[in-house]
């Protein structure tokens, strides 16, 4: 699996679950983690864990193994490593308190 596929997958699957707010930062040159991250958000803990649960399962299904999860239980900020995209599913009152995107400023936000 290509790592731009990779990320349309993520993208889509967080789409499916009527995730709010998905932006995708390109970390390419910027950071060592992964080439993507996915940042987006849930209305409640059931919708965060709905979420990161599509995730982790289309990456499943596509066939590639998802590297780590931490954060499922508390749904406030689930991080899932996928390899060249990290995903990370934030519960709505987190988000803004955490704000990746002026964190990674520096990475140009891409549209999907």
């Amino acid at each position: 699996m290509t790592k731009h596929t990779l990320l349309q997958m993520a993208y889509d699957a967080a789409e499916d679950k009527k995730a709010e707010d998905i932006v995708v930062l390109n970390m390419e040159g910027i950071s060592l983690l992964a080439d993507y991250f996915i940042i987006c958000s849930g209305n409640s803990d059931r919708q965060v864990q709905a979420i990161a649960r599509e995730l982790i399962e289309q990456s499943n299904k596509a066939g590639n193994e998802v590297k780590s999860v931490e954060g499922f239980d508390a749904a406030r900020w689930i991080l899932i490593d996928l390899g060249d995209v990290v995903a990370h599913v934030f519960h709505k009152d987190e988000r803004s308190y955490y704000n990746l995107e002026r964190l990674w400023r520096e990475a140009p936000q891409m549209e999907i």
